[in-house]
């Protein structure tokens, strides 16, 4: 068997994962979920990642990985091909905190289920849930363009020419923000390096549009 990948086509978590599987030259049985009709709630599901979240990658032995950006580090330590981490342990750290920017204070403030918790508990209608997203996108966003802006180790991609962790982060949370009609135009750096992933197979593959499951 192959390596199955559990996941959601608009999920940017599965977004990342896909390109960074993509990026690896690795192959994946895709198995879809849909979100809002509480299919990862399932039992087998739930068997496999008891928080009930995708991604999910599961291995040919049967192993269940969860958390995005741990499985696109095992990726990285498992298997051969471009890396996704630069080899020298400052251009590491530096790739992770653009990458956590995004994954850790962005994501969990605007995932499905806080948009889900909002409008449940204090009634936030789509606008004032469009508010919320937004203004948690641009808390990052803009200090984000700053960082990639004026390091000199930014360069076609996130961290030097060549696409990785923090690309697969940042180009899935462009594809999210679309959803709220966030113009990346603002954001001059992040539009320019989105553009050009955009511009690569292994990341056009992953876009939530060109999966099985979008509707």
């Amino acid at each position: 068997m192959t390596m199955r990948l559990h996941n959601f086509f608009r999920s940017s978590t599965s977004t990342r994962l896909r390109a960074a599987l993509n990026l690896k030259g690795l192959a994946t049985e895709y198995v879809a979920y849909a979100l809002r009709k509480g299919e990862t709630r399932a039992p087998r599901y739930l068997a496999m990642n008891p928080a009930g979240l995708v991604p999910v990658l599961e291995l040919e032995d049967g192993t269940a990985l969860v958390q995005s950006l741990a499985i696109i580090e095992w990726l990285d330590e498992t298997h051969a091909g471009p890396s996704l981490l630069p080899k020298d342990a400052a251009g590491r750290a530096r790739v992770r905190a653009l990458s956590y920017m995004i994954a850790c204070e962005i994501h969990p403030l605007n995932n499905l289920r806080v948009l889900n918790r909002l409008a449940e508990q204090f009634g936030a209608d789509e606008a004032a849930q469009k508010l919320w997203f937004v203004h948690w996108v641009e808390t990052t966003f803009d200090p984000l363009e700053i960082m990639l802006a004026q390091d000199c180790h930014t360069g076609t991609y996130c961290h030097g020419d060549r696409p990785g962790l923090a690309d697969c982060c940042l180009y899935a949370q462009v594809w999210n923000n679309r959803r709220f009609a966030i113009d990346t135009n603002r954001w001059p750096t992040i539009k320019r390096i989105f553009d050009a992933l955009d511009a690569l197979p292994a990341f056009r593959d992953a876009a939530p549009m060109n999966q099985p499951d979008a509707v």
